[in-house]
């Protein structure tokens, strides 16, 4: 059975998505990057604040994704001025992977980019989250770049920007 994956418009909706949020960064990054910039980074980009912020002023839409109903999963988008889409999160909760729900994600990506009439999604990936990276090369996408990011308090984000062309 297919993942449900719909667009956040509500506010209770949006909520759940950055409770999720805070759980999923702190199954995915530990190990990757300190617990303390993972709290830090939940706060600055995936907060509540820091959603509706993302939506109101930089145009960004959130997607949650439902499988038997269950809250597993979210993405956001943004289109980008020029050609191109940006994929800025991406994630599934460690008990539903496996399961075919993280490339279903991914089509609906595909399919939002080409709705918006973009040639390419790109996206940022840390450099030593390799289960992602495997998972992005697999649907198509490429390295394209690097960058280093500095994001305040003394952390960075250290990336690999891939993309895949549509």
């Amino acid at each position: 059975m297919a993942a449900e994956i719909i667009k956040v418009k509500y506010l209770p909706e949006l909520r759940a998505v950055a409770n999720l949020a805070d759980q999923i960064w702190h199954e995915c990054f530990l190990g990757i990057i300190t617990e303390g910039q993972i709290d830090y980074m939940v706060k600055k980009f995936q907060s509540l604040d820091a959603m509706i912020k993302q939506i109101e002023e930089q145009k960004y839409s959130y997607f949650a994704v439902r499988d038997d109903g269950d809250l597993c999963g979210y993405f956001a988008v943004k289109p980008e001025e020029d050609s191109r889409f940006f994929l800025s999160k991406l994630y599934l909760r460690r008990d539903k992977r496996g399961k075919g729900i993280a490339s279903q994600m991914l089509g609906r990506v595909f399919e939002e980019a080409r709705r918006h009439g973009k040639k390419s999604v790109y996206l940022t990936v840390n450099k030593y989250n390799d289960r992602a990276i495997d998972i992005y090369r697999h649907s198509g996408f490429d390295v394209v770049d690097e960058a280093v990011t500095d994001i305040g308090e003394g952390y960075v984000m250290d990336d690999f920007i891939m993309e895949h062309v549509l």
